[in-house]
């Protein structure tokens, strides 16, 4: 199912992407889609990336290679566009929670960087709304020393 915006003039918005990116712009929040012309290109390859892998992977292996897709891009970035939130991080954070939310502590220790922005975007103000507050656990409970 695809989302559908009618406007009060002109034909409707389809798309999730197409009508977040008009909200974006309605609220003169412009930043959220990046501010140079490198990091526009990123969040709309991470906004792409939401909608076609993240909304289209249903199998616990394309659960697996997403995690594993984010945590390695995100192992020297604290948002998906670097140092800068944008939509990406906003969307990204909505299609992901379902799959956070049942990880257990072992793999949201796997997937340490995307926990760690994870836990951060659940808590940057106004992101959460109405979706529950996934707990990660702030210190280690197995270490190697013995």
């Amino acid at each position: 199912q695809v989302p559908v915006l009618q406007t009060n003039n002109g034909p409707g918005l389809t798309g999730l992407m197409t009508i977040a990116a008009h909200l974006v712009r309605q609220a003169r929040k412009e930043q959220l889609l990046g501010s140079s012309a490198e990091e526009k290109a990123v969040v709309q390859q991470w906004l792409e990336y939401r909608v076609t892998r993240v909304n289209g992977g249903s199998s616990k292996e394309d659960t697996r290679t997403i995690l594993k897709d984010l945590n390695m891009h995100l192992e020297d970035k604290v948002y998906l566009a670097g140092n800068i939130f944008t939509l990406a991080d906003i969307l990204m954070y909505y299609g992901l929670h379902h799959i956070m939310v049942d990880l257990t502590v072992q793999e949201k220790e796997k997937y340490l960087n995307v926990s760690r922005w994870f836990n951060h975007i659940q808590h940057y103000p106004g992101v959460r709304q109405h979706l529950s507050d996934v707990v990660f656990i702030k210190n280690r409970l197995y270490t190697n020393a013995h």
